[in-house]
């Protein structure tokens, strides 16, 4: 009888060559077969499938040329799948390039914590365009969602940079236009932060359109919050169809009356928990000034955090099947022992979807996104590529929370009154994995301060307070 302990998915140690680096503190990575517990896809359909007028995430449903699947196994059966294993002192990756070159495991060796959703068997459910798609890590949707490529392989380059990091290069032409996605998964280091640098190019005579949404699982429980930055008080569907306030929904959304479910049972109209949210569901921010966006497992007192320029990529996005037993059947499509799971989306040059841009012949675009494990600080309120802070007050004492993703000797923490003046300040030696908590006492108004600031006086983190904009946005 297998276990689930049976069906974990074993990694290997760096090889004897990488171990001496990796022991000194250098990124690494390699190339090794891993085994995995599959349920393997049917030979395709021998016929082609056109499907020109069917829609598909709203876009285009067309499959041709790419084969079309239409049964999975009802078994399992373990298969060596390719691998790239990215390591250094506090994350570990792992890559697959046979499915899309995603993201399939990161793990933050720090705390334990798996901060994307490991999903311990291949379990394909017939959600794809072309039939197969699989749940965990992270997917880079491109140049529609989702990707039509998903259960395609890539192929793949391990680059070594002057400046220590490793990048896992994963490059291919996309099944219709034939335009190029390079996508290259990036670790420096002594950093906990993934980097990912992101190449699209079309390299054909005519204007192409095209979006990109990277698309972080995790998994989920009662106690796994969502969260998006302060100023994000009202989210959106699909083509703003549908608005309500966050993080506490104030009318029906999805069909689900929340403020009334929230008068018989306070706190359950909080849609940035998995556990209110019944009915498969959507949500995406509308109007943030900020970079980040992430989860936080209240259970486990770890999570993550995602950070992108939003003047180049705003989209911030949840989604799930719900927490009720329609989800909970669509969990179990997808996974064996693993469990539920949402989607923390990240979107470039869009706030919604299914939003398209356009590449020119000939245009190459460039952009990076950002992802790091975080401990026990609590949801985030401001981060940066370098640190995260959580802020709580009580009276006139102000707690907050550092999170670095790098080791920092001689960090410096100033909390300014809403005049400027320095009313608290504390030097301490913070590292990855560890909560940095530090505790001063100000009167509290908007335009209050709490910087962290690098032993160089660079500024890691900054937190301000700010009376929020209350006008409600426009829809669809």
């Amino acid at each position: 009888m297998t276990t689930t302990a049976d069906r974990r998915i074993e990694l290997p140690d760096a090889p004897a060559h990488l171990r001496a680096r990796l022991d000194a503190g250098h990124a690494v990575a390699w190339s090794e077969r891993i085994v995995i517990d599959t349920y393997a896809p049917a030979e395709p359909s021998t016929y082609p499938m056109y499907l020109d007028q069917r829609v598909y995430q709203g876009s285009s449903g067309r499959v041709y040329p790419l084969p079309f699947y239409e049964r999975i196994a009802s078994e399992p059966e373990p298969r060596a799948w390719e691998a790239i294993h990215l390591e250094n002192r506090f994350i570990r990756l792992v890559i697959l390039p046979e499915l899309g070159g995603r993201i399939h495991i990161g793990h933050d060796k720090t705390t334990g914590y798996d901060f994307f959703y490991r999903n311990n068997v291949l379990k394909p459910a017939l959600v794809g365009l072309a039939g197969p798609w699989i749940s965990g890590g992270v997917e880079f949707n491109w140049p529609q969602h989702h990707r039509p490529a998903t259960f395609i392989p890539v192929e793949t380059l391990i680059e070594e940079s002057a400046d220590g990091s490793v990048v896992v290069w994963c490059s291919d032409l996309d099944p219709f236009a034939r335009m190029q996605g390079t996508h290259g998964v990036r670790i420096h280091p002594e950093t906990s932060v993934v980097q990912v640098d992101v190449r699209l190019h079309n390299r054909t005579a005519d204007r192409q359109t095209f979006l990109w949404w990277a698309n972080a699982a995790v998994r989920v429980h009662d106690d796994y919050q969502s969260f998006f930055p302060e100023d994000v008080r009202y989210v959106a569907d699909r083509a703003r169809r549908a608005i309500t306030t966050f993080p506490a929904a104030d009318r029906p959304y999805y069909g689900v009356d929340y403020a009334s479910r929230a008068a018989e049972q306070p706190g359950s109209d909080r849609i940035d928990f998995y556990r209110n949210i019944p009915v498969p569901t959507s949500y995406m921010v509308v109007d943030t000034e900020d970079d980040f966006f992430g989860g936080y497992d209240h259970a486990a007192s770890a999570g993550f955090v995602h950070w992108a320029d939003h003047r180049i990529a705003p989209g911030k996005k949840q989604w799930t099947w719900g927490d009720a037993p329609f989800g909970h059947a669509w969990d179990s499509h997808l996974t064996d022992d693993d469990g539920p799971y949402v989607e923390l989306m990240a979107g470039v040059y869009t706030d919604n979807q299914p939003d398209f841009s356009w590449l020119a012949p000939g245009e190459t675009k460039y952009f990076s996104q950002y992802w790091y494990p975080i401990p026990g600080i609590g949801v985030v309120h401001q981060a940066t590529p370098r640190a995260a802070v959580h802020v709580d007050r009580s009276g006139d004492v102000i707690t907050a929370d550092f999170a670095v993703t790098s080791p920092r000797s001689f960090a410096h923490v100033l909390v300014r009154g809403a005049d400027g003046r320095v009313e608290h300040e504390e030097t301490g030696h913070p590292v990855p994995g560890e909560v940095w908590r530090v505790t001063g006492t100000l009167p509290w108004s908007p335009g209050v301060v709490i910087e962290l600031r690098g032993a160089d006086g660079e500024v890691l983190v900054a937190w301000e307070a700010k009376s929020g904009d209350e006008a409600e946005p426009w829809t669809a």
